[in-house]
């Protein structure tokens, strides 16, 4: 097994940001969750709700993908790594389908992913740091905060946009997986300030997100 120096890792992660934020990140096998939907004749209206929801998600799903990145790179254990990698491999998929449906509804990404992308990196690497149990449980309490969004976007979303319906319904199984997955590996519940730091800076950046 190669032993990777400190540059190799630098350069990785480079490599690892280029390709989530301007290029196409490595995949998983799955198939888009929205192949077998049919496309809805939406109004104007409901398109740019659409399209300003699924720009929130893609957002998401890229600062997601910087978090794990960032832990991955500080954590201690390699089994504890491991679950990080694959993680972020299967947001990987989130980034693609929800990019592909942006593509669709004639909409654009947001604009400040680069920064939303370097920010989560740091916090992710500075839980890493801290230790596992607290790097599995901010990954657990990440994904809790998310679902909470996706089950608000899986309200507000027009109720014939059944293609963006079945990305954020398959993305919601997949981050109660990551969550359950973090503490059974012994994620520990994060204190109530961390906790609602967290929701402050999700805030911020979902409601940016909406509109650039």
């Amino acid at each position: 097994m190669r032993h990777y120096t400190p540059i190799d890792h630098l350069f990785i992660n480079l490599d690892h940001a280029v390709r989530t934020v301007f290029g196409k990140p490595q995949l998983t096998e799955r198939p888009n969750p929205a192949d077998d939907r049919e496309e809805a004749a939406l109004s104007e209206q409901e398109s740019a709700l659409a399209a300003r929801l699924m720009r929130v998600n893609h957002a998401g799903e890229v600062s997601a993908q910087a978090l794990y990145q960032g832990q991955a790179l500080t954590a201690k254990l390699p089994q504890v790594r491991e679950k990080m990698e694959r993680a972020a491999l299967e947001e990987n998929d989130h980034l693609a389908w929800c990019e592909q449906r942006l593509d669709e509804l004639g909409s654009h990404t947001s604009l400040l992913n680069p920064a939303w992308y370097a920010g989560s990196f740091a916090i992710g690497a500075l839980a890493g740091v801290a230790g596992d149990k607290w790097s599995l449980g901010f990954v657990a309490e990440t994904e809790h905060q998310v679902i909470k969004h996706l089950e608000e976007h899986l309200h507000r979303l027009p109720l014939a946009d059944e293609r963006s319906r079945a990305i954020l319904e398959q993305m919601k199984d997949d981050e109660t997986h990551h969550a359950t997955t973090a503490l059974q590996a012994g994620g520990a519940a994060l204190p109530w300030p961390i906790r609602k730091m967290m929701k402050l800076t999700s805030k911020v950046m979902t409601r940016t997100a909406y509109w650039i």
